[in-house]
């Protein structure tokens, strides 16, 4: 086990950025976790989905399931019911990266789905097997959080380690850990829609700060006794703006 470990918050295609975040990234002293949500919303979802497998099997990085990766699974799953439910969750733009620009113009859902798992097999059966969460030492790294009702939180749910929000958020952690997610951005965590700094209450630290939207992006590194520094990349490029 690494002395560190450099935690990547919600990307949503926005590459340059996470190669920016990759910067400080050093190989062999951190454990490197990506919190997921590599995709959908920005520019180039392929892209960075397509990073976030290399560093898995390249440099050892942990990349947790988000729920934008199951809601792409979702979809190439049940194409014509999930399509719609896709698109209003910024898909439009990875499915024309894994295909081609225009491509939602030109095809049927199914005709994406059929097309996305010809071209990209051995990307989404990658994605398929992402872990949900990731331990290390008093340290609990999810992408949306845990069920705080259960006496154990290893039963939560599949669908609530990638899904949940207020029950996780406003319940008593008595995980004996320090819970680190993304999911849902610091902004409105912190109540006002527009801090963008670590969000940290009652050991959970949400690092999500809502990039996309013209927030930031963080990379964290931990020691085993806290926050050794945060990185905190601003989004310039302005906010999304829904193209659907």
């Amino acid at each position: 086990m690494k002395e560190l470990l450099y935690a990547i918050g919600d990307i949503h295609g926005d590459y340059l950025t996470f190669v920016e975040l990759l910067k400080d990234y050093d190989r062999k002293s951190h454990q490197l976790v990506l919190i997921g949500d590599l995709a959908d919303r920005g520019p180039r979802g392929k892209e960075c989905l397509e990073l976030g497998k290399k560093l898995v099997e390249d440099e050892g990085a942990i990349y947790l399931k988000g729920n934008h990766e199951d809601i792409l699974l979702n979809f190439l799953k049940e194409p014509e019911e999930r399509y719609n439910n896709y698109l209003r969750n910024g898909g439009s733009s990875t499915i024309n990266g894994l295909i081609h620009q225009g491509a939602t113009e030109e095809y049927s859902p199914l005709e994406m789905s059929i097309l996305i798992q010809s071209y990209h097999e051995e990307l989404i059966e990658f994605l398929k097997k992402l872990p949900l969460y990731y331990e290390w030492h008093d340290y609990l790294f999810v992408h949306a959080g845990v069920d705080l009702t259960k006496s154990d939180w290893h039963q939560t749910s599949k669908q609530d380690f990638v899904w949940i929000r207020e029950p996780f958020h406003q319940g008593k952690n008595n995980t004996g850990k320090t819970i680190v997610f993304g999911h849902t951005i610091t902004p409105f965590l912190h109540g006002d829609n527009q801090t963008t700094d670590l969000w940290i209450s009652d050991h959970k630290i949400g690092i999500d700060g809502g990039g996309i939207y013209g927030g930031s992006v963080h990379g964290v590194i931990f020691n085993q006794q806290g926050i050794l520094q945060d990185i905190e990349i601003q989004n310039f490029i302005g906010p999304w703006q829904p193209d659907f």
